[in-house]
C-alpha cells in the first residue's frame, strides 16, 4: 500500500515509486567487512569523540561501498544536530550531482539534550542513508523514495550489520528520514 504522499506524484514518478517499493530486502555482500567498524561506532559514540567517530563511519561506508561495488562516498559526522518546529534531522544524503562525490551527513549528538545519539540509531540513520545512495547507484532508480520496499531494504541490511558485529537483532524501529 503505497505512502499518502503517491497521490501527489506524477505517473512517471508513480511508476518510479512503485519500482522502489518491489524490491526488497538486501543481503550484505558476502566478505563486506563491516564487523570492526560497527564495533568502532559503538565504542567511539559513548567516548564521544567525533573525529574518530567520522572515520569509523566512513570506513563502514567504504565497506558497504565495496561490497555492493557503488561509487564512493564522502561521509561527515557533525555534532548537534539541527532542529525545527518539525523536529530533528537526523542525517542527509546529497547525491554527486553538484559534487565530485555523493555525500552523507549524520550528526552524532540529539539537539534538545545534546546528548549522544544512541548506537543502534546512529547505525539506523548511517545505512538509512546508504540505502538512498543504492536506489540511485545500485538499483538505478532515477529517484529515491521512502516506500515500503526502501524501509525493508534499509531495515535488512542495518540487522545484517548488527548480526554481523554481534550485536542483538531487533525489529526495525519508525522510519527516520
Amino acid at each position: 500500500m503505497p505512502f499518502a504522499y503517491y497521490a501527489r506524484l506524477s505517473p512517471d514518478r508513480q511508476a518510479v515509486y512503485r519500482k522502489s517499493d518491489a524490491i526488497g530486502a538486501v543481503e550484505l555482500p558476502a566478505g563486506t567487512a563491516v564487523a570492526a567498524p560497527v564495533a568502532a561506532i559503538g565504542a567511539l559514540l559513548v567516548a564521544g569523540d567525533r573525529v574518530r567517530l567520522q572515520r569509523a563511519t566512513q570506513s563502514l561506508v567504504d565497506a558497504l561501498v565495496a561490497g555492493f561495488a557503488v561509487p564512493p562516498i564522502e561521509l561527515r559526522v557533525l555534532a548537534v544536530r539541527p532542529s525545527d518546529l518539525d523536529g530533528e534531522l537526523h542525517g542527509l544524503y546529497e547525491p554527486d550531482e553538484d559534487r565530485a562525490v555523493a555525500r552523507i551527513t549524520v550528526w552524532m549528538r540529539t539537539a534538545q539534550r545534546k546528548q549522544v545519539v544512541a548506537f543502534r540509531s546512529y547505525v539506523r540513520t548511517v545505512v538509512h542513508e546508504f540505502a538512498h545512495h543504492l536506489d540511485y547507484e545500485h538499483f538505478k532508480l532515477p529517484e529515491t523514495f521512502h516506500t515500503e520496499g526502501f524501509y525493508r531494504r534499509e531495515s535488512s541490511l542495518a540487522n545484517a550489520l548488527f548480526a554481523a558485529a554481534g550485536a542483538p537483532v531487533r525489529a526495525a524501529g519508525p522510519p527516520i528520514g
